[in-house]
């Protein structure tokens, strides 16, 4: 048993209003967004103004033309390897250099590609990220 004379808060477990709950009743900052009520919400963002706005119906085109076109290309060049294999087997079969074929190599760049699809789309999601809080902290300010 931990010495009666410690200077930690007593086990509040028996206590707490959920088995759920994640912020512990010793806890001196603000309460997750999840676990705030309306009331304590009072100063947050417009969802419905923000969702109505132009800038924000542009920034979900703008997902779009980048994530619909990204998702059909990496969808037909995932799937360009089996085609080829069973379509094209004398093809993929051809050598190149010294022992790898064309399916080995095609099939070793699915994973550059992915990585660089992936990298643009973490730089767009910055981009996308940050006009999203511009268009909360603008909400919020009105």
């Amino acid at each position: 048993m931990p010495p009666e004379d410690s200077n930690l808060p007593p086990d509040l477990t028996p206590i707490v209003g959920a088995a759920t709950d994640v912020t512990p009743l010793t806890s001196r900052g603000p309460k997750p967004p999840h676990e705030r009520t309306a009331a304590e919400e009072a100063g947050a963002a417009d969802w419905q103004a923000i969702a109505a706005s132009a800038p924000f119906r542009e920034l979900l085109r703008a997902k779009r033309r980048f994530i619909v076109p990204a998702m059909i290309v990496s969808i037909l060049y995932y799937f360009a390897l089996p085609v080829l294999v069973g379509w094209f087997p004398e093809l993929m079969q051809k050598k190149i250099g010294d022992g790898a074929n064309l399916a080995y190599l095609f099939a070793l760049s699915q994973f550059f590609m992915a990585w660089l699809v992936a990298g643009i789309y973490v730089a767009k999601a910055g981009a996308w990220d940050k006009a999203a809080h511009r268009l909360r902290t603008e909400s919020v300010g009105k």
